[in-house]
């Protein structure tokens, strides 16, 4: 397996860090828009919940609508998991969260004819003892299927921003390196010159010039 480039590692580390000190926040994440076909594609469906809502029955439906087609029902969670019969019949993995929130899909083994868009509604019932109001909120996420995966352009800027700094920094440390160096250089030849004009002092001077003692 190839090392990941010290930028992508450090990017990486910032990522965990962040959602261990976060894992706790609800944050509405906009889905993936491009998938590569043959690999599996999560389609993101983020609803964050109000105070209020948390004691809610909450409903999932998934829609698909193909080019130029209608939306058909391709998953729903209500209380339990059910798939539709479609063109995606097991190839759709549940990925929500126990609270909720996260009411994410998977597609397996993703396929071109499954660009599309892609519809996540959710509807939540507040469980109150006098009247039982509905909230509902819609997701879109119109997905584009490709043959083989582009190069992101994000990633390449970044990438080279990392080698430029690189390159600073070692420039950087080396200047520092030989500022360093001739700085004790220096130091060191004063000191040797301060010796040798001690040694070539008579020795009946060197007496005058100890430092005398207060009694």
């Amino acid at each position: 397996m190839a090392a990941l480039p010290p930028m992508l590692w450090a990017s990486s580390l910032v990522l965990v860090l962040w959602a261990g000190f976060c894992s706790a926040v609800c944050v509405e994440v906009p889905s993936e828009t491009e998938a590569v076909q043959g690999t599996d594609m999560k389609l993101l469906c983020i609803s964050c919940m109000k105070r209020e809502e948390v004691t809610a029955s909450t409903v999932v439906e998934w829609f698909y609508r193909p080019e130029g087609g209608k939306d058909e029902p391709i998953y729903e969670y209500r209380k339990t998991n059910h798939e539709f019969p479609s063109r995606f019949s097991g190839r759709i993995q549940w990925n929500g969260s126990k609270d909720m929130q996260d009411v994410s899909i998977t597609v397996v083994n993703v396929t071109l004819n499954d660009s599309g868009i892609y519809t996540c509604n959710i509807t939540r019932e507040f469980e109150f003892e006098i009247h039982r109001p509905l909230f509902t909120s819609s997701r879109l996420i119109h997905l584009t299927v490709v043959e083989e995966a582009g190069e992101d352009f994000t990633s390449v800027i970044s990438e080279i921003m990392m080698y430029i700094l690189l390159v600073f920094l070692t420039l950087w440390l080396l200047i520092e390196m030989v500022y360093c160096y001739r700085k004790v250089s220096k130091a060191e030849e004063a000191a040797q010159e301060n010796a040798t004009d001690y040694l070539a002092i008579p020795s009946e001077n060197k007496e005058n010039c100890a430092v005398p003692v207060e009694e």
